[in-house]
């Protein structure tokens, strides 16, 4: 399945879900569970994965020339309007991580539950003058 849908009008654009973060979560949770520590601690990490994994069947993000906007099951639930972004940044990419980003009201971190190059894409593309580029003084 195609991780990026191209909605009618070229402006908008719908990153689908990927399921390898939530999957691998609750992976790890099971193997915690095998080793001698509190039952409880592999548990909570399997049903936190498993939330993710709803998480990941029902959410999509939607993307316009002004707006990154969060969808469940087609219902918009939060919109965030460029205008107010400060910086982003993308946590850990490989895993995949943590996307960042800062409006001038509050910060705000999110799974990253969707094609990590899409997103990245997708964030240059509109607000890449924003991105927080590590810092290379430690040469």
């Amino acid at each position: 399945m195609n991780s990026l849908t191209l909605m009618d009008n070229s402006e908008e654009t719908v990153l689908n879900p990927m399921h390898r973060l939530p999957i691998l979560i609750a992976l790890l949770g099971i193997a915690i569970s095998l080793i001698p520590v509190p039952a409880y601690i592999g548990i909570s990490i399997s049903v936190f994965g498993i939330f993710l994994l709803i998480q990941s069947f029902t959410l999509r993000v939607k993307f316009t020339s002004e707006d990154f906007i969060v969808l469940q099951l087609g219902k918009e639930i939060r919109r965030f309007p460029f205008k107010n972004w400060i910086s982003w940044k993308i946590f850990a990419p490989q895993l995949p991580g943590i996307l960042y980003f800062r409006e001038t009201a509050s910060p705000h971190l999110l799974p990253i539950l969707f094609d990590i190059d899409m997103l990245k894409n997708q964030l240059e593309l509109r607000v890449g003058s924003l991105q927080i580029k590590p810092n290379n003084n430690s040469k």
